[in-house]
């Protein structure tokens, strides 16, 4: 590793500390035992109420019933939906598990609350707290539950629910007759509050990847902070096509076939309650015209962030899974993605896709190796030289530069030919961070001793917390260290780096050690494996490499530039020309203060 080699490892950490600490999520912090999943109903109605301040009074009622609920089941969910309200209940994911092994539901009687407000004939009601009587009938592959309430006088509501044997989306109409001229205004008020329980091994994790997310008519994508752990909200003036609560792995959401007018999102965290990630609340106006003129459909989307099922969802649904900016978002969706689930369909192991992911990855940028540790070479050849220029010009750092370049245009070196291949590698290292820790592929996925290569492989939990680090050892962490130090060590017995720029490549693998301790067990893993692919990749590249021929290669370009012959590079030529102007506008700088003295 030459100098500039170093400079852009260099680059490549500061913008990965960068990252670490202004864009993604904090690491989390173990919180210990699992806690319990359990949510009072006095509570989630206290916090509803408090949550969204609608006058839920229902001043008209259907005769008072008991409560009847309604069990679906298909392939991938299990619904049940209850003739208080006509809403549901309670959906079961049949696929997934929580970190605890209990059933993983996405809506609760406990934690979920739903309302639909509108003002008839003057009086405020909440149609969902009304009771209704529900049909229930089978059609082809689906089911379709029916809720019917009358208002009187030939007033009368239904919730149609249209339930498909797979897949995790229901179609949901509401439907009405007789009301047109008993609503008051031109819209209604759905609401739907999700106190969010903890599904995943690390609540704090868990937090900094939940949120609240919408997409407008317009096609705008947009959505509340998930990294924040204070209060937010967001008033929706435009009329939105869908919005989805979020979590690392699942999404709910709801969809409108036309279009809600406006409404609000937000979300709170009560850092002390362990039973909560998050509360989510969405505020959505539903057109009146659209209710009685049978035209109120929507879809429910309840199911993993996986990105074959949630780019068939609907228009800007596949954003609910941040892959990253381009170009990194780039490499995950038409590179890593691809190639992941390709392996999938032939391996069923993940540590073993992860490892076949790497050669993959490492044989693609084989040019950019090849081409990075070539120009390494030509770095090293040169620096008897260099360091001549060095001590014969002393302190003059203007003309150690000149004589460098110069030496560089006789030689035909490029400087940075070391420093751009790793450069341009960087979309698929910032892919990786992005990856991983949101697959749901490596949800509970174990690998060696690692339980889950989705979260943290912990094989000592210690007594106390260490400041940066946490209160637990990754061994998949300190192995990626390891490597990463060996490597360094490596490549500086072959370059030329000496004094701070040597100490830094040493220090930060252990800077990443504090950094990745509670990341994805599957990222670490992933670079120690790299790491082990280039050792190899580095040796077989040093056989072909004959650093004899490109020294003598470099001396006949040096006496060719010597003699008048020879052509500097575009690159060169415009990097000589740079340094012209800086030193003339050195020159100038100082001549402008003499004159001033």
């Amino acid at each position: 590793m030459d100098r500039n080699s170093a400079i852009g490892l260099t680059l490549i950490a500061v913008l990965l500390l960068i990252y670490f600490n202004f864009l993604a999520p904090q690491p989390p912090v173990e919180t210990g035992a699992p806690v319990s999943q359990t949510v009072t109903p006095a509570d989630s109605l206290a916090a509803t109420e408090s949550a969204v301040p609608i006058d839920t009074t229902v001043i008209l009622s259907a005769p008072l019933q008991e409560e009847q609920l309604s069990r679906v089941e298909t392939n991938d969910m299990v619904l049940t939906f209850t003739n208080k309200g006509g809403v549901l209940t309670e959906v079961e994911l049949k696929k997934f598990k929580t970190y605890y092994k209990q059933p993983l539901l996405l809506v609760s009687s406990n934690s979920n609350g739903f309302r639909l407000n509108a003002t008839i004939e003057g009086k405020d009601i909440d149609l969902y707290s009304l009771y209704y009587t529900v049909e229930t009938i089978t059609s082809g592959d689906s089911t379709i539950v029916t809720f019917t309430t009358n208002l009187g006088e030939g007033k009368q509501l239904k919730n149609i629910y249209r339930v498909p044997g797979s897949g995790y989306m229901v179609n949901y109409h509401l439907a009405s007759s007789g009301l047109g001229a008993a609503i008051n205004g031109d819209q209604l008020t759905y609401t739907w509050t999700d106190f969010i329980p903890p599904q995943e091994k690390d609540i704090n994790d868990s937090r900094t990847k939940t949120t609240v997310n919408y997409y407008t008519e317009k096609g705008d994508f947009d959505g509340l902070s998930d990294t924040s752990t204070d209060p937010q909200s967001e008033s929706l003036a435009e009329p939105i096509k869908w919005v989805g609560i979020r979590q690392k792995f699942f999404t709910s959401a709801i969809i409108a076939k036309g279009a809600f007018s406006g409404g609000e999102v937000r979300t709170s965290t009560n850092l002390a309650d362990t039973t909560v990630v998050k509360t989510a609340s969405v505020v959505l106006r539903i057109p009146k015209a659209d209710v009685v003129g049978n035209k109120a459909a929507f879809t429910y989307f309840f199911g993993p962030n996986d990105y074959k099922v949630i780019t068939k969802v609907t228009e800007g649904f596949d954003k609910n899974l941040n892959l990253g900016w381009p170009p990194v978002g780039w490499v995950n969706k038409y590179a890593i993605i691809p190639i992941f689930h390709f392996l999938e369909q032939f391996i069923g192991n993940y540590g073993v896709i992860i490892i076949i992911l790497v050669i993959i990855i490492k044989l693609i940028l084989a040019p950019l190796s090849y081409s990075s540790y070539l120009g390494m070479a030509k770095m090293r050849l040169l620096k008897p030289e260099l360091d001549l220029i060095k001590e014969k010009n002393g302190d003059n750092m203007t003309q150690t530069q000149q004589d460098q370049m110069k030496l560089y245009q006789q030689a035909g070196v490029n400087p940075f030919s070391g420093c751009i291949p790793l450069l341009l590698q960087m979309p698929i290292l910032f892919a990786m961070f992005y990856f991983f820790p949101v697959s749901v592929e490596l949800r509970q996925q174990p690998f060696l001793w690692a339980e889950d290569l989705s979260t943290y492989d912990s094989i000592i939990n210690l007594p106390f917390v260490v400041p940066f680090y946490g209160s637990h050892v990754s061994l998949f962490v300190l192995l990626m260290t390891a490597s990463t130090l060996v490597y360094t060590w490596q490549n500086n017995q072959m370059t030329s780096v000496t004094g701070p720029m040597k100490s830094l490549s040493y220090i930060m693998p252990v800077v990443f050690m504090f950094v990745l301790n509670s990341f994805s067990a599957g990222l670490s893993f992933y670079y120690f494996v790299s790491n082990l692919v280039t050792f190899a990749q580095q040796a077989i590249i040093k056989r072909f490499v004959d650093e004899d021929k490109i020294k003598a290669v470099m001396e006949d370009h040096k006496k060719k530039m010597l003699s008048g012959g020879g052509s500097k590079s575009k690159f060169m030529t415009k990097l000589e020309e740079a340094m012209k102007a800086s030193e003339e506008a050195r020159r100038q700088s100082d001549e402008a203060k003499k004159k001033r003295k």
